[in-house]
């Protein structure tokens, strides 16, 4: 029965983020507020809301079960799309805000660690890197569809992109009732909750390349999220609105393919040297056509998501490497915890900055910024071995 699990991720990621308000959440964000610093605070709060629940939602997954917090995690992200969707103040929107970070810690160390569990049941954990990026691919085609509609509606309503978004959450949710909970995690785990969060930390503490593996990821998150968010007010500069939706179809077009293919040219060429490979070319072309703006420049930058999805798995596959079987959920929040409160901070330095200077400067900044990710990733390849 665990087969169907992938399957139904498959679906389950479809429908998440079929989420038509996608290409123009900052700008619906900042209309409501009146500010890009307020607008940009909302994925602020929903990081910060993320930290503080991520420590108890990833022992929650290890000592209750996959599935349960799969489902209590699709029921967060629906009642978040509703508060957005009616929002008329800046105070529904933290609301919603706070339910949106529920959900990120619910899904942030669980939803992969199932996948690992099943396929780890089957005895095929050895195909982690080539499942998760096929099945990570139906996120990109669910965020393409909307995005492609998304932005002709938004053209007519930005609130309506929001409504609509409510049918698919309700789907998803449906979806995860027919999950089944892997027999290697079938049973609570007993034990100190205390013990169990110090024996995930120790192995942090432990291990230098997982320390190194996790301070990337957490930079690499927290300003690609943040300059992703940020992006569409950097394009409306440049194209009219009903255009949004398209360059951001485009964009997970290219992720698609990205994840779909990411397992074949990670086996191929390694995860760690995909990653380095992948950071210089999409900082160089980010850099160039943000800080040279012109016609084109969103179409460019789209093309930076051929590589999202490589590096997500490739990154995903090594700190998975890294992680130990009894704490895997715990570690993944640990470390996404530390992601999103930098995620918090920066984001909100990025909206005061656009406010103060203009999006191009503020998105500039955080395209510069992103270079530490590739000092990092050259030197885990000069002083690591790895396959």
């Amino acid at each position: 029965m665990v087969e169907r699990n992938v399957i139904l991720f498959k679906w389950r990621n479809f429908f998440t983020d079929l989420r038509f308000y996608g290409p123009i959440a900052i700008i619906y964000f900042q209309q409501v507020t009146g500010s890009y610093a307020l607008g940009l605070a909302v994925f602020s709060i929903a990081s910060i809301a993320s930290t503080i629940f991520e420590v108890p939602t990833g022992i929650f997954s290890d000592r209750i079960g996959r599935k349960k917090t799969l489902v209590f995690g699709s029921f967060a992200n629906l009642l978040a799309i509703c508060f957005f969707a009616f929002a008329h103040s800046f105070f529904i929107l933290i609301i919603g805000a706070i339910f949106e970070g529920l959900t990120i810690s619910l899904f942030s160390g669980n939803n992969e660690a199932l996948l690992y569990d099943t396929l780890n049941e089957q005895g095929k954990k050895n195909t982690f890197s080539d499942t998760l990026g096929k099945v990570s691919s139906l996120f990109q085609i669910g965020l393409a569809v909307a995005a492609f509609f998304g932005g002709f509606i938004a053209s007519y309503s930005l609130r309506l992109t929001m409504i609509l978004t409510i049918i698919p959450q309700i789907i998803c949710l449906i979806i995860t009732l027919f999950f089944v909970e892997p027999t290697i995690h079938g049973k609570e785990v007993s034990g100190n909750i205390f013990m169990h969060l110090k024996d995930a930390y120790r192995a942090f503490i432990q291990n230098s390349k997982l320390r190194k593996l996790s301070l990337a990821s957490i930079l690499s998150y927290g300003i690609g999220e943040t300059n992703h968010q940020f992006q569409p007010a950097f394009f409306q500069l440049l194209w009219p609105m009903w255009a949004l939706g398209i360059v951001r179809t485009l964009e997970h077009i290219f992720a698609f393919f990205s994840f779909y293919f990411a397992g074949n040219i990670i086996k191929k060429f390694t995860a760690l040297k995909t990653l380095v490979s992948q950071q210089l070319f999409t900082r160089i072309n980010a850099i160039v056509f943000v800080g040279i703006p012109n016609i084109v420049s969103p179409f460019m930058l789209s093309l930076n998501s051929l590589f999202f999805g490589v590096e997500r798995v490739a990154s995903q596959t090594l700190l998975h490497k890294e992680f130990t079987d009894e704490q895997r959920a715990t570690m993944g929040s640990l470390n996404a915890l530390v992601g999103s409160l930098f995620f918090a901070l920066f984001s909100f330095l990025v909206g005061f900055v656009a406010d103060m200077f203009g999006p191009m400067k503020a998105l500039l900044l955080g395209e510069v910024l992103l270079l530490s990710v590739v000092y990092i990733y050259k030197n885990l390849f000069k002083h690591h071995q790895y396959d």
